[in-house]
């Protein structure tokens, strides 16, 4: 595998599916050097990811527990309702928009009404469902497969269906945001599609409560450079502000 960044993420993935590895395991996995597995433990140390141990690593964070849409709905909904009604102010008539399924992404949807002219492809039927009503919004699903514990569509079908558009913005829910290893989500075709949404899209903004920063769930979307905007709550710590501007990444506080 030559690719740094796959191989590193695969050695993460493995790392939270097994709670540690071995370096004689990776590098007959992967193919490479035992000096280049070392190296990869030791960047994911410093990122604070695993603690290197004698042969190998264990894992030293621990991804969130995924939640259901439902159980979601409950969690920092005064911090999600303020971040959507920001995002919302970023959309303007005429625009070709994606709002990935998400509940951090469902308040921008409900400010969205009074728009003209906008058109929404989403992967969300929880998002699908808000804007079928607003009839000056032009609304465009996704094909794909249904993912009842997130309310999403995804696989092969979705991807193929992006594929035959270009977007001004896409509004992008995670479930991790890390400076070193970017965006994650817990499901691999979840992770996929928005992959895809992110190639899609000329501006790529993301909306998360600070609960999320500094968490890494499995499967990696895209890392930080990809994202022009971060929308997020007053909760934001300061290393992720300073780090987000190092990175010269706009940041958004609602308040």
């Amino acid at each position: 595998m030559r690719n740094t960044s796959q191989r590193r993420e695969r050695i993460l993935q493995q790392l939270v599916a097994q709670g540690g590895v071995q370096v004689s395991e990776l590098v007959a996995q992967l193919g490479v050097s035992a000096v280049t597995i070392r190296t990869d433990l030791a960047q994911l140390e410093s990122q604070g990811l695993a603690t290197r141990n004698h042969g190998g690593a264990t894992l030293n964070r621990t991804p969130p527990q995924e939640h259901s849409v439902r159980q979601k709905d409950s969690l920092n909904s005064a911090q999600k309702e303020a971040i959507g009604a920001c995002a919302a102010r970023l959309v303007q008539p005429g625009d070709n928009i994606i709002i990935d399924s998400g509940t951090t992404t469902m308040p921008l949807a409900r400010h969205l009404h009074d728009l003209s002219g906008v058109t929404v492809m989403t992967n969300g039927l929880n998002i699908a469902w808000e804007l079928a009503n607003a009839s000056s919004v032009e609304l465009m699903l996704t094909g794909g497969l249904l993912r009842r514990q997130a309310l999403s569509i995804q696989g092969a079908q979705a991807e193929a269906c992006l594929g035959a558009y270009n977007f001004d913005k896409l509004f992008l829910g995670v479930d991790g945001l890390d400076l070193q290893f970017g965006l994650t989500t817990h499901h691999e075709a979840e992770a996929s599609l928005n992959h895809k949404m992110v190639e899609r899209a000329r501006k790529v903004i993301v909306l998360t409560d600070s609960s999320k920063f500094g968490r890494v769930s499995l499967h990696r979307i895209a890392l930080l450079d990809r994202v022009h905007t971060v929308i997020t709550d007053a909760g934001i710590g300061a290393e992720y502000r300073e780090g987000l501007q190092r990175l010269g990444i706009e940041l958004i506080v609602a308040e």
